[in-house]
């Protein structure tokens, strides 16, 4: 079974349930990651504005983050873009997805393609 994580939570809230979601959706990465099972994590929405956060050492996720940092597809070009969270994805070195072409944007991640490829697609 393959699952694609797909953080939508929005740091600039400074809600205990954004960086929840975001929290439970990097430990879900991890325990698919732990039992060998094949897991992918991709930003999207104001989820895109996490990088930034998360990067830093002092952060209180960056651990478990780092823990799955290989498993970061990257992050959706349009919402990066629109977020104002591009420069931040491109100095993290993650890849900005746009195999989506949804008109008025740079492009998201394909859901469809995701699903059409065996992943099951999980929301944080």
């Amino acid at each position: 079974m393959k699952t694609a994580i797909i953080i939508l939570s929005d740091p600039a809230t400074r809600s205990e349930d954004a960086l929840g979601r975001l929290f439970n959706g990097l430990a879900a990465a991890y325990d698919f990651k732990t039992k060998q099972m094949d897991v992918t994590v991709l930003f999207q929405g104001t989820g895109t504005r996490w990088i930034k956060e998360i990067e830093r050492t002092g952060h209180p996720a960056h651990a478990l983050y780092m823990s799955i940092r290989d498993k970061v597809a990257g992050a959706a070009a349009g919402c990066a873009a629109f977020w104002h969270a591009t420069d931040a994805i491109e100095q993290a070195g993650l890849a900005l997805i746009d195999d989506n072409a949804v008109p008025g944007t740079l492009g998201l991640p394909s859901l469809a393609q995701l699903t059409a490829d065996g992943y099951r697609v999980i929301t944080f």
